[in-house]
């Protein structure tokens, strides 16, 4: 293993990549914005020749260093597509970058990429306010931009170790959540899986990697000595799993999160988010999220897995 670490940071434009390239500067990574990740391993290269100078790097990485990529001038040329039926710049960038990260991972260097992204009604404010115009807005359509930079950007955020949703953050939490997670020290090879409870009447977390709707389970909110509590209550707790759909459901998941850690593994990702929605998530995502990591934890632990929790609208509504 080479000992230098790389950083790579990509999403959305707006999605606070600035922030976080500043954030990992200040606590004394290299940093160098929007370099075309074809000039990623000569750029690594002349770092190893520093001697040991300079041992974390942070790079950012996005559409407008995709020099395959047509401008929004030459959309018709969005149209032309390759075998596997996406345009051809997509395609061609896409899998360069799973060449060059997987060609310096082969080499000994830990790539971790690192992707920022945001709801589009945010994105939309945050250019609003800021005046600036999306790098790929057709005619002036922000939101026509952000589809075409999310469809453009989604192999990269598969590739992705860690996800961050920046919708609920300002620049001050953005950072130290930035910095926090350059400084964990932990194992890149550590896998770490988030059991994340919401509610889809406040929108499906941006972050997610798989997504459970247990709307399907009766709901607590109907029961009015358990309307007003909350999932981690006892007395919910027991509700919810007292129905055999629950319990075979949480089987089920059991035996499916099993089945993929080691493929997940495998590919070399290292965070996974698993979503468990309910409509106001506050009482059946909570219990469900609750008893997987109840049922997780142990195994988990075993594995080297790191197992966290929250629970995204518990105090809302």
């Amino acid at each position: 293993m080479k000992n230098i670490r790389v950083i790579l940071i990509s999403g959305l434009s707006g999605s606070g990549k600035t922030t976080a390239i500043k954030a990992l500067e200040d606590i004394g990574f290299y940093c160098v914005d929007n370099l075309p990740i074809l000039l990623l391993p000569k750029f690594i290269e002349l770092f190893e020749q520093s001697g040991g100078k300079i041992s974390k790097v942070a790079v950012v990485e996005d559409i407008r260093g995709e020099a395959s990529y047509p401008s929004p001038q030459e959309t018709p040329n969005l149209h032309s597509t390759g075998q596997a039926g996406e345009p051809e710049g997509e395609k061609d960038f896409l899998e360069d970058s799973r060449r060059i990260i997987r060609d310096l991972e082969r080499e000994g260097y830990p790539i971790e990429i690192l992707f920022l992204e945001s709801s589009d009604p945010v994105l939309m404010r945050r250019f609003s306010e800021t005046r600036r115009q999306h790098p790929l807005a057709v005619g002036g359509l922000i939101r026509e931009g952000l589809r075409l930079e999310r469809k453009r950007l989604q192999g990269i955020r598969d590739m992705a170790n860690q996800v961050i949703d920046t919708s609920q953050l300002n620049v001050h939490q953005l950072k130290e959540k930035i910095q926090k997670y350059a400084q964990e020290g932990r194992s890149l090879s550590q896998m770490t899986v988030l059991l994340l409870s919401f509610g889809y009447s406040f929108g499906i977390p941006f972050e997610t990697d798989l997504l459970l709707d247990v709307r399907f389970l009766p709901n607590p909110y109907f029961v009015e000595e358990l309307k007003r509590l909350k999932g981690d209550d006892p007395k919910v707790s027991e509700y919810v799993l007292q129905w055999e759909e629950a319990n075979e459901f949480l089987r089920y998941v059991q035996e499916f999160i099993r089945f993929l850690l080691p493929l997940y593994e495998r590919e070399r990702k290292t965070h996974l988010t698993i979503a468990v929605g309910c409509t106001g998530g506050r009482h059946r995502s909570i219990v469900i999220v609750n008893r997987l990591a109840e049922i997780l934890r142990d195994e988990l632990t075993k594995r080297g897995v790191f197992l966290s929790v929250q629970h995204r609208d518990a105090e809302k509504g």
